[in-house]
């Protein structure tokens, strides 16, 4: 395998998202990853369907779509971990791994002697990426958390969604698990630090992510607002807080985004529309007069946008040089010009499918390119494989192992 990890072996005791999305991540690097899942049943996510994936025939598979969103790169290995001897196959792989992700309980490993202390004795150089909903710490360490419950406690949903006393108004989530998403790049750039670091000091360490402080953190310029005047942010459809005109605007026929980031780019908007004569209005100068007067400035621009297309208005505001774009469906997206010329769509085979088409990672690199070649796997399809590759087991040993129902 190529990519700038491809000297590292990561084991991925994660399910769901934001565990396996660390992972993914790692494997797109170029890291060997080895996936331990539940025998039978596998990763909590493949699960959650329909939809699920159709082979050459068009015939529906048992593989959810869900689960190969954030499993490509790995090799699938089933070991029952409430089994002694499955317990000790994972302290086996732990010993020849630099990288451990989970996203169990706090303790819950530790119950296993599978916990950060227990492996480091076994491997002083492993580092140990533990992801939960709420940390290590804390008086809401034990309770479950998924990316729903994050975005709501987080505050996130309270700045997402159309203004109260409009219709739709109310808390929103985004359209994607974004908190665990976030959560696993995090913990990914963690990571690879953890890495540096042990390239000069020999040493792993624990590293402990949670979905709630990644909301948090992720609040970004909101968190600032409210430091900064004591008053929460409220909710304001597609608009920003900071940034006029920084929004969607209705055309003849939908809709088009504005993104108007500097005065420059103002004026330029202003020229290309023909309503150079807003320059001279005092409430539209400057960015922080737009801001303070936005209601007005917004029902103004919306009778301007309303007299084209936004075809017509996407091509004018190229040629002007000003950030615009179409608010796309997903089939849109994939058609895009640019997202074909940037090849975010791949396929590669799949064990049960035939062919799986998948999106690349979005990661460049001149001296260490990523090779995508690992399709997500079938629940326990290399199991025998990495038994007898890592770990050595003799055709003999690994029959006592499933005829004793560890793997």
């Amino acid at each position: 395998m190529s990519g700038p990890l491809s000297h590292i072996k990561v084991l991925d005791l994660s399910r769901v998202l934001a565990g396996p999305w660390t992972a993914q991540n790692l494997a797109d690097l170029g890291a060997e990853t080895i996936k331990v899942e539940r025998p039978g049943k596998g990763d909590d996510s493949r699960a959650y369907a329909p939809p699920f994936l159709k082979d050459e025939q068009g015939n529906e598979t048992k593989e959810s779509a869900y689960f190969c969103a954030a499993n490509r790169g790995k090799k699938s290995i089933t070991v029952n971990l409430s089994k002694p001897e499955g317990q000790q196959l994972v302290r086996e792989l732990a010993t020849r791994c630099d990288v451990l992700v989970e996203n169990y309980k706090v303790g819950d490993l530790a119950r296993y002697g599978l916990g950060y202390e227990d492996l480091k004795k076994l491997n002083p150089g492993l580092i140990y990426c533990s992801v939960t909903g709420f940390g290590q710490t804390g008086p809401a360490k034990d309770r479950p958390g998924y990316d729903f419950m994050a975005q709501g406690m987080g505050g996130l949903m309270s700045i997402t969604g159309e203004a109260d006393g409009l219709p739709g108004a109310g808390p929103q989530r985004v359209g994607i698990p974004i908190i665990d998403m976030t959560t696993g790049m995090y913990a990914t750039i963690a990571i690879c630090a953890a890495l540096a670091h042990r390239a000069v000091s020999g040493k792993g360490q624990w590293i402990d992510v949670a979905l709630l402080d990644t909301t948090v953190a992720f609040l970004a310029n909101q968190a600032m607002n409210y430091f900064a005047t004591g008053e929460s942010p409220k909710r304001i459809g597609n608009a920003h807080p900071n940034i006029v005109p920084y929004q969607t605007f209705k055309t003849q026929d939908g809709a088009v985004i504005l993104a108007c980031g500097n005065d420059n780019l103002f004026n330029k908007f202003c020229e290309a529309a023909g309503c150079t004569e807003l320059l001279k209005n005092p409430i539209f100068v400057t960015n922080g007069d737009r801001v303070t007067n936005r209601v007005e400035v917004t029902r103004v621009l919306n009778e301007i946008f309303e007299k084209r297309t936004t075809a017509e208005w996407v091509k004018l505001l190229d040629d002007a040089g000003v950030a615009n774009g179409p608010i796309n469906t997903i089939a849109e997206v994939f058609k895009e010009p640019q997202v074909i010329a940037r090849g975010l769509k791949i396929e590669l085979p799949h064990a049960v499918a035939g062919k799986v088409p998948l999106v690349a990672s979005p990661m460049r690199f001149s001296e260490t390119p990523i090779k995508h070649e690992i399709p997500p796997p079938a629940v326990g399809q290399h199991t025998d494989e990495i038994l007898r590759s890592v770990l050595k087991k003799t055709d003999a040993e690994i029959a006592g192992l499933r005829s004793g129902g560890v793997v």
